[in-house]
């Protein structure tokens, strides 16, 4: 599967895998200066990229990076974002920082990764009953803790 790439800013990156086998890419700040983000505020960093995948049942589900989360508190302030095969606008993060400092992000900074997600497109129906399941309604810790 290709996935297409169109620079918006100057400057921006192409994703990158860190390792060969690594299931996400890394997306880069694409910025004209460094953007702090103060503890417990968020920022909406962009990356200078749009995006095409060469297939529309796909999803393009972008994650925090671990490292910036533990050793910094910076993760993303929707937890995860989704970029529908069929937009076509500038991906951007929207970086939250959960630690009690300052942190800033620069230019070409890894700030969150890409992952290509194959997705199911069902047709929805209303119905008048669904079919019982033995887990029936059971909801949050019906299965408890052990």
């Amino acid at each position: 599967m290709k996935l297409l790439f169109q620079k918006c800013r100057e400057g921006a990156s192409l994703p990158t895998r860190a390792t060969p086998y690594s299931a996400g890419m890394d997306l880069t700040a694409c910025l004209d200066a460094p953007v702090t983000i103060e503890a417990g505020q968020r920022a909406l960093i962009p990356t200078g990229l749009k995006a095409a995948p060469a297939q529309n049942d796909v999803v393009l589900l972008i994650y925090a990076r671990s490292g910036l989360a533990i050793k910094h508190g910076i993760t993303m302030a929707n937890c995860v974002g989704v970029v529908d095969a069929d937009y076509r606008g500038e991906i951007c993060v929207p970086l939250l920082n959960v630690s009690d400092t300052a942190f800033t992000v620069e230019h070409g900074m890894r700030i969150a990764q890409l992952v290509v997600t194959p997705v199911v497109l069902p047709e929805c129906e209303l119905t008048d009953s669904l079919p019982d399941t033995q887990r029936g309604t059971g909801g949050f810790g019906s299965t408890g803790m052990k």
